[in-house]
């Protein structure tokens, strides 16, 4: 059954993937994710149901438009691509207990923001806000069904913890990061406390550390300076989905480790 269950999130990854593109572009923008259809952005033709089959219709039109043969990012593939590999390891780590849509919506919004993030420098209030809601209603729904109401407690008091740590790095130092980061902390301190506080531990440390890493590294090559703005959204994403795979292993071996010592 989890092969199934494996196989069957990596095929929704790849139409959420498609969907994905659609988000990273427009909502920056400001722009509506349902009207109007899909279009190429050089001539605004409409594309045909056969032009959005994820990865195989950017093969088969050779990564150029129908109409006008301009050239489509080879990214729109390795979203979906990278869409379906996530949601197909988050079934193989979740397995078919009812929390799995609610970490499966949080790999979608994963590679959304980390992308928008990237893109803009920015984490957009239309996903981020929404997203309390919907972790919310998921994680209580499979709170009621485990039953895991502690679970449930417990992710409430990671989201006020996580979110208020950032408040307080904020107003300690503004320049550091924005405001949209505090909110993700919010919404990633939610899914990860309900994992545990040693995956909310890992997670949120993890994001530090891939954070301070990259920035040591893109200083020493010259790329960035010590005032540049570097996007930390892609780093706490990162962090928070390190802590899902691995946060409960990787504070266990840190602990037999620091009892050895």
């Amino acid at each position: 059954m989890t092969a199934v269950v494996v196989v069957g999130c990596g095929l929704l990854g790849l139409l959420i993937g498609s969907f994905l593109n659609v988000v990273i572009w427009r909502v920056p923008r400001g722009e509506s994710i349902v009207r109007p259809a899909s279009h190429c952005p050089s001539c605004d033709n409409d594309l045909q149901a056969h032009d959005n089959i994820p990865v195989v219709s950017w093969l088969l039109l050779r990564g150029r438009c129908r109409y006008c043969q301009t050239r489509i990012s080879a990214r729109y593939p390795l979203v979906e691509l990278a869409t379906a590999a996530l949601f197909a390891a988050v079934a193989a780590k979740v397995g078919s207990h009812a929390t799995l849509p609610a970490y499966l919506y949080l790999a979608a919004i994963a590679v959304a923001l980390s992308l928008i993030d990237l893109d803009v420098k920015r984490l957009p209030n239309a996903i981020v806000l929404p997203s309390y809601g919907v972790g919310l209603v998921l994680l209580g729904i499979a709170a009621a069904v485990e039953p895991s109401w502690n679970s449930l407690l417990r992710g409430l008091f990671g989201m006020l913890a996580y979110y208020g740590a950032f408040f307080l790095l904020v107003l300690i130092y503004p320049k550091g990061m924005g405001f949209g980061d505090v909110k993700l902390a919010g919404v990633l301190g939610l899914y990860l406390g309900y994992l545990g506080w040693d995956v909310l531990a890992v997670g949120a440390f993890g994001g530090v550390v891939l954070g301070g890493v990259t920035g040591v590294v893109l200083m020493s090559m010259r790329r960035a300076g010590r005032k540049s703005a570097i996007p930390y959204g892609p780093f706490m994403l990162v962090g928070a989905l390190v802590g899902l795979f691995a946060g409960a292993d990787i504070a266990h071996a840190y602990t037999h480790l620091a009892l050895r010592a």
